[in-house]
């Protein structure tokens, strides 16, 4: 096993020990910890075993299996900021209605003021 290899080891498996004890603690919702378990155990699984990406590489069509890590993760990349600008658009539509409610409210019930 090369040096590098026990790096990504060590890196991967602090990595899966964060993403089990935020499922348990509940600070990450069960989907997203799903999601990040896959992604890294896949990870676990390229640097384990790395002439598979090769292989990968051969069966679609590219040049290097490197290339194909590359590319795996810029689709990743886009995906999460899509995630991520979903989220951020849930979230400004609901800080809306909140602070319409909130404008509503005040306006038929005055603050008393001291």
């Amino acid at each position: 096993m090369e040096l590098i290899q026990i790096v990504g080891l060590i890196i991967i498996l602090f990595a899966l020990t964060r993403v089990i004890k935020q499922i348990k603690k509940k600070s990450m919702e069960l989907e997203e910890g799903i999601f990040w378990l896959f992604v890294w155990l896949l990870a676990l699984l390229i640097v384990i075993f790395p002439n598979f990406m090769s292989y990968l590489a051969t069966v679609l069509g590219v040049g290097r299996g490197v290339d194909v890590i590359i590319y795996l993760s810029i689709i990743l990349l886009f995906y999460l900021v899509y995630r991520i600008y979903a989220r951020l658009e849930k979230l400004e539509r609901e800080i809306t209605k909140i602070v319409r409610e909130i404008a509503i409210r005040d306006r038929y019930e005055p603050k008393k003021r001291d």
